[in-house]
């Protein structure tokens, strides 16, 4: 009785296997195992081993004009230090 306790105790401070534990990748998994890309499909298969693409899902992206926009796309490495409005209402 005392030694099936002590063994009892004994596996369960034992150290558990952490491999089942880990993210599934496609290195890690089967070897017919293809996780993808975390992207949501544009179309759909065929039974003839084709594929269809669906107006509805592709991605739309809607830009502004920025024709007269004053700002330019680049930023300085070498930033000059500004105020915020809450430092500025904290220094009055």
């Amino acid at each position: 009785m005392a030694l099936g306790l002590l063994l009892g105790i004994g596996r369960a401070f034992r150290k558990k296997s952490t491999a089942s534990l880990d993210i599934l990748t496609a290195k890690t998994g089967p070897r017919n195992f293809y996780k993808g890309k975390n992207c949501k499909p544009t179309g759909f298969h065929t039974r003839k081993g084709g594929y269809v693409l669906v107006q509805g899902k592709l991605p739309n992206y809607v830009v502004p004009n920025l024709r007269d926009f004053q700002l330019k796309p680049y930023v300085s490495q070498c930033a000059r230090e500004t105020q915020t409005m809450g430092a500025a209402d904290a220094a009055k």
